[in-house]
């Protein structure tokens, strides 16, 4: 590490720490040239996910596009903002543990699919027939029956 008061590379830590969230360390290290201190952050390197569009064109992940059709779905629904971004949270991480570089479009949308039908039946509704390209009420129809077989199995 280059000292940025005197350019040297020599030092040495003096105190380390971990990050409240334990996503990066702290560090203090002291310049053995000129006896300076200064601080650095570590923290792992992630390459940017890409999503393979169904034209195969790829584009970068975006959380902000995730959560902006989860509000579009939830919109004058009763989900407060909160689980809206914990969710968008919890498909981010479940597209982490399953695809290394590159994800499909229609995965990231059955796994936001999966999560508004447990959240609220009308914003899975809106999602899906979006998403599932509805052509005419017959499909709303179908997938609002698949709901309510679902409802009645439960009960």
């Amino acid at each position: 590490m280059l000292c940025p008061y005197c350019k040297e590379n020599q030092d040495k830590v003096v105190n380390s720490r971990t990050s409240a969230n334990g996503s990066s360390v702290k560090r203090r290290r002291e310049c053995l040239v000129c006896k300076r201190r200064y601080t650095t952050y570590e923290r792992i390197e992630e390459t940017a996910m890409r999503v393979v569009k169904k034209d195969g064109n790829r584009e970068i992940f975006s959380r902000a596009k995730l959560l902006e059709g989860l509000n579009r779905a939830c919109h004058k629904r009763p989900v407060p903002a909160d689980t809206l971004a914990l969710t968008a949270e919890k498909v981010e991480q479940e597209l982490s543990r399953t695809y290394e570089h590159e994800v499909p479009s229609n995965a990231i949308g059955e796994m936001v699919m999966q999560r508004l039908k447990e959240l609220d039946q009308v914003a899975f509704i809106r999602f899906a027939s979006v998403y599932r390209n509805f052509k005419d009420i017959r499909d709303f129809l179908e997938e609002a029956d698949m709901i309510l077989e679902n409802a009645e199995k439960k009960e």
